[in-house]
């Protein structure tokens, strides 16, 4: 029960839990800054014009990138040759 509560979700996009405590805690504190500047941008119009889209664009991007990043390194350890 604890494994897959806590673990099996790291594992699947390979991370410790430590390491996915943190990318998770870093978005989760990116998403409520921009949604703060959305919020006070109800109010004042003039300021933060994009700051939902731009934090949107920007977590999205990083999370892409990840992903490649790990297929990339999934195909290459399925795809190396030896030579003896």
């Amino acid at each position: 029960m604890f494994r897959r509560l806590f673990l099996d979700h790291p594992e699947s996009i390979g991370e410790s839990f430590g390491e996915h405590f943190m990318v998770a805690s870093s978005f989760g504190v990116r998403m409520m800054w921009g949604g703060l500047r959305c919020a006070a941008h109800a109010w004042l119009p003039f300021a933060w014009k994009t700051a939902g889209s731009d934090t949107v664009a920007s977590l999205h991007k990083e999370m892409l990138a990840k992903r490649a990043a790990k297929r990339a390194d999934q195909t290459q350890m399925m795809t190396v040759e030896y030579v003896i």
